[in-house]
């Protein structure tokens, strides 16, 4: 017989213990520790494990050939070929250019980010545009198929049918011709429960399949409320093994703490092949995803998208959502070129420098890293001579775009010196580069890529290390050793 008990199973790390904490001990996270119940089996009772319900669960669907090891030579391009492993458009220019080119068939998707982001609206414009070529199922597990069809109709998707909970299945016979596409080959499967949606899965197999959210899935064979660790690991681990063998594409919506991690266990992100977080401010329309694991691209990509009336957009240009009004001339601002991946970003940041009311004067950083400015900020002081122990200095990313790249240093220096002495930078000036505590300027990467597209949004002088190498650009390129030699550079003119 199975014995049940009780233990407490951390909801950040996935670490249990047999009596509850305030602190986790493995991770250190506060009131994490959740009661769970687990089935002790003996040895004659080894059927009602988990693992083997998950097993038993697996092999109901049809076993896929392929599956002996095979060395690595009989992996031929041409084998690769025929099975058509090239990547998938989603539609979207800035979400193929996050997953480095496209969507790669089989492959599983996370998108993580705070509620009423656009993760749902993201992913159903998806499913909606890839419908149109592939088969699609969506796995609406927090909503009814009612209400995913009114907020397909409010963003003017008109690509999804009636929802169909039994999806029909495919015939396996292998002279059975295949049917034509259906205009309307997008499904939508209202379910929580794991064994249903894999039963589906394996019935339709669609291309494309979307799981939204897979804190709300649940396996049977756990007695975990949904959500929990276990369920999570377990539930993620069922699709990947499907997703696998079945060649499906899976994109999957997490939720996030209030710290803004991927809710559930650390191994969620182990084992999909692509992390993206949807990142934005609430009183702004503009929407950030941002790759933060590629197994088939460049990692920290961004693209760039914005909140309107039918849903979301694409920012084509994204330099002039970072840029302020060229023609209004104010002391204090300065225009750098960020790469976020391989995207270089012209961004203007802004300082005001003004005298402090308190003992210890306040320091207040929006899109700069805070320790990056009191890094900077001791360099001027010490360096150039500015006393900036007695004065407030606020310094800010127009457009709330999060800089955290060395090649702002140059770009927030010379901001908050243009402050402190009242000029103004040359609106035609953008300024790259790293400021070290020495107060030398050191050169950063991509510097090819990052003056190529100032020059192509009409600046004509570039202030850069002079360690760097000179490109081949139509901009009149000054070269400086020194913080102090950048700083008298850019408000001589």
């Amino acid at each position: 017989m199975a014995k049940a008990r009780s233990q407490y199973v951390c909801q950040e790390c996935g670490a249990n213990s047999r009596q509850y904490f305030g602190k986790c001990p493995f991770c250190g996270s506060w009131n994490s520790l959740v009661e769970e119940t687990v089935q002790e089996t003996t040895s004659k009772g080894l059927g009602n494990t988990v693992g083997e319900a998950r097993t038993a669960l697996l092999h109901k669907q049809a076993d896929a050939p392929g599956d002996e090891p095979r060395p690595l030579a009989a992996l031929t391009l041409p084998e690769i070929t025929d099975q058509n492993f090239t990547r998938l458009s989603s539609g979207y220019g800035e979400l193929d250019r996050v997953l480095g080119g496209g969507i790669v068939p089989g492959s599983l998707v996370l998108v993580g980010g705070d509620p009423g982001i656009g993760k749902s609206t993201l992913l159903l414009q998806v499913a909606n545009v890839m419908g149109r070529s592939h088969t699609v199922l969506y796995v609406c597990a927090e909503e009814s198929g009612q209400q995913v069809k009114l907020r397909a109709q409010r963003l003017g998707v008109g690509q999804i049918a009636a929802p169909v909970s039994k999806p029909p299945k495919k015939s396996s016979k292998s002279g059975s011709k295949a049917k034509p596409r259906n205009p309307q080959d997008f499904y939508v499967l209202p379910e929580t429960d794991l064994e249903t949606i894999l039963t589906e899965l394996g019935a339709l197999r669609p291309q494309v399949a979307v799981i939204d959210s897979i804190q709300a899935l649940y396996f049977s064979a756990l007695n975990s409320a949904p959500g929990s660790v276990a369920q999570v690991r377990e539930c993620t681990s069922a699709l990947m093994h499907v997703a696998k063998r079945d060649n499906i594409t899976l994109l999957i919506v997490g939720h996030v703490t209030k710290e803004g991690a991927i809710a559930g266990p650390k191994v969620l992100e182990h084992l999909v092949d692509t992390v993206l977080y949807f990142e934005g401010d609430r009183f702004a329309s503009h929407r950030l995803l941002r790759s933060v694991k590629n197994r088939f691209g460049a990692t920290q990509e961004l693209g760039i998208f914005e909140m309107a009336d039918q849903g979301l957009t694409e920012v084509l240009n994204p330099s002039e959502l970072f840029m302020g009004n060229g023609d209004e001339e104010v002391p204090g601002i300065a225009t750098i070129v960020a790469c976020e991946g391989t995207r270089p970003l012209v961004v203007e940041l802004q300082a005001l420098v003004s005298p402090t009311s308190y003992a210890s004067p306040r320091r207040t950083a929006t899109g700069i890293e805070y320790n990056r400015l009191l890094q900077i900020l001791a360099v001027l002081e010490k360096r150039v001579g500015i006393p900036l122990s007695k004065l407030d200095a606020y310094v800010a990313s127009s457009g709330g775009l999060a800089v955290a790249e060395p090649a702002a240093d140059l770009g927030v220096a010379v901001a908050v010196a243009a402050s402190f002495r009242d000029r103004i930078v040359n609106p035609s000036t953008v300024l790259i580069g790293e400021v070290g505590l020495g107060g030398q300027v050191r050169t950063v990467s991509q510097m090819e890529r990052r003056l190529k597209e100032a020059a192509k949004l009409g600046f004509t002088r570039a202030i850069i290390p002079a360690a760097a190498a000179v490109p081949d650009v139509e901009m009149d390129i000054v070269q400086v050793k020194r913080v102090v030699d950048a700083i008298g550079t850019a408000l001589s003119a």
